[in-house]
């Protein structure tokens, strides 16, 4: 009888073999630690009003860590992003969704929600506007369908900083269009102050080239310099609320192309994070309380020219990127970037170890890859404070 087992037979399952472990055994060992893994009850509020969309772009990575962490409600259920935020909700009326808002609570029901709380996030108060349902936008500023914080926001916040709850907001939380007297109130609670100040870096100044630069941004600048633009290659933008516009082009203004954000290796904060992170997206300029201690910060590198035109715009050398101050048991955090945002889909969370395997497949310097900024900074950062709030929560 013929041997099964040939040598050819055994080369081949040789050189097979390490694939079928790679593709089928590793993953399945991943699954089962992370079923084995215990939950964490944790009662959660998000804020996202920036919704155009079933992606759920400002918030599917907060749920998505929230899942793989492995975080529960009180009735032992994943938090679900199409359904367990407070915001707007895309649908295909003619008024393309609906807001299910904080302020059809009463107050009884917002003290009652704050005393479940162990963490308020307000991942983007930005909100909907025309432009966001049209094949093409328009050369103006669009009008707002549903967007700012509104007096429920202000009145849970109030009432979960009274109770020492953690708090974190990001950008676009109090910026515009958050009437002046609400951000106020936020700005107050929070111990912080907007500058009026948003920046966001574009690789290429040429508007012939990028179609991304807004036209209103555009028609903005040229009218208030002269009927004059900026140089081409890579710039930041600076926008004021007031409707003051100013342009960084690299090389002149600035160095190193790309803003980046700084993180010190070591930190009395203990927050692991890298030196160096680059970040090409929307981020506001904010001044923070004494109270506060910086986690990272952006550094735009900027040239004799650049500082002077910084300090004609009021601003400071380097600009808060993440912060935190503790107030009684909680914290709050305040990340002045547009971190959460993600439109790519992230795949299953229920794989243990897969933002190790993730942050090796993403380069940290590669700022044209919005996984690698989520990977490498905003995950790391997120899961840090959700463990740190976990544990404050079980000394209780």
């Amino acid at each position: 009888m013929k041997r099964i087992f040939t040598e050819e037979f055994k080369l081949f399952i040789s050189r097979v073999l390490p694939f079928v472990l790679l593709l089928i055994l590793i993953p399945l060992i991943s699954y089962l630690i992370w079923m084995v893994l215990p939950a964490k009850e944790m009662e959660i509020v998000v804020i996202d009003k920036t919704v155009p969309t079933d992606t759920y772009q400002e918030h599917q990575t907060l749920f998505w860590a929230f899942e793989y962490m492995k975080i529960q409600n009180k009735q032992g259920q994943f938090y679900a992003k199409d359904k367990d935020y407070f915001g707007f909700f895309p649908d295909e009326s003619p008024s393309f969704g609906t807001p299910r808002d904080l302020r059809e609570l009463s107050e009884i029901e917002i003290k009652e929600a704050a005393s479940k709380l162990d963490i308020l996030y307000f991942a983007d108060t930005y909100g909907v506007f025309e432009d966001d349902f049209e094949k093409e936008p328009s050369d103006e500023i669009s009008k707002k369908i549903y967007g700012g914080l509104n007096r429920g926001d202000i009145s849970l916040m109030r009432e979960v900083a009274a109770q020492h709850k953690t708090i974190i907001a990001e950008f676009n939380t109090m910026a515009s269009p958050t009437p002046i007297a609400i951000r106020t109130e936020f700005e107050n609670i929070m111990g912080l102050k907007w500058t009026g100040w948003i920046a966001r870096y574009f690789d290429e100044m040429d508007t012939t080239i990028n179609a991304d630069i807004p036209k209103w941004f555009i028609s903005q600048y040229v009218e208030q310099h002269q009927n004059t633009w900026v140089q081409p290659g890579p710039g930041i933008v600076f926008v004021h609320e007031n409707g003051t516009v100013e342009a960084f082009s690299n090389e002149v203004d600035y160095l190193g192309r790309i803003p980046k954000i700084r993180t010190q290796r070591i930190n009395q904060l203990g927050f692991k994070l890298p030196e160096i992170v680059p970040y090409p997206d929307w981020f506001d300029i904010v001044l923070i309380e004494r109270d506060y201690q910086v986690i990272s910060y952006y550094d735009i590198d900027p040239t004799d020219l650049g500082k002077e035109k910084l300090r004609s715009m009021g601003l400071p050398r380097f600009f808060p990127a993440a912060v935190v101050k503790n107030v009684g048991k909680g914290q709050y955090y305040y990340l002045a970037g547009d971190f959460s945002d993600m439109q790519n889909p992230l795949g299953s969370p229920h794989f243990k170890g897969l933002p190790m395997l993730w942050r090796g497949l993403h380069t940290v310097s590669d700022f044209t890859d919005r996984e690698s900024f989520y990977w490498n900074y905003f995950y790391p950062l997120l899961s840090q404070i959700m463990d740190k709030t976990y544990k404050e929560k079980l000394k209780d």
